[in-house]
């Protein structure tokens, strides 16, 4: 199963609606299962940094197959740690991504950046959800 490029395109335009009505400026990354980017999005006056948030943490959230929030209390530890060096430094094991599934099976995710930790959380969750 993949996800395609309509539905990651789909996602974004959830995550942004979900901005607008929390009035804050974004940018979303959707991830396919190995981690590599399929669509991206930034609303203007968006943080620069949100670009590489949003990446990151979709990458990490699809690595393991969770939100990248559960992953924060343990990304010190070696193991998650030693993947995200081997994975090349990418990951971003702080709040602000989900998981997008289909049938239980892991096909991507949707990760945000520009908001507080949180704020990113429900976009992302709100761009999955519209899939």
């Amino acid at each position: 199963m993949v996800l395609t490029l309509d539905e990651a395109n789909h996602i974004t335009q959830g995550a942004l609606k979900k901005a607008r009505a929390l009035n804050i400026k974004i940018s979303v990354a959707v991830c396919d299962a190995g981690g590599r980017l399929l669509a991206f999005q930034r609303m203007d006056n968006a943080i620069w940094a949100s670009a590489y948030g949003s990446q990151g943490k979709a990458v990490a959230s699809a690595a393991f197959a969770r939100p990248s929030g559960e992953l924060s209390a343990r990304a010190d530890h070696p193991t998650p740690r030693g993947i995200a060096a081997a994975e090349g430094g990418h990951m971003i094991m702080g709040q602000g991504a989900v998981p997008i599934e289909r049938n239980g099976i892991t096909i991507g995710a949707c990760g945000v950046g520009g908001g507080t930790a949180q704020e990113d959380e429900d976009c992302a969750r709100a761009g999955a959800e519209h899939l």
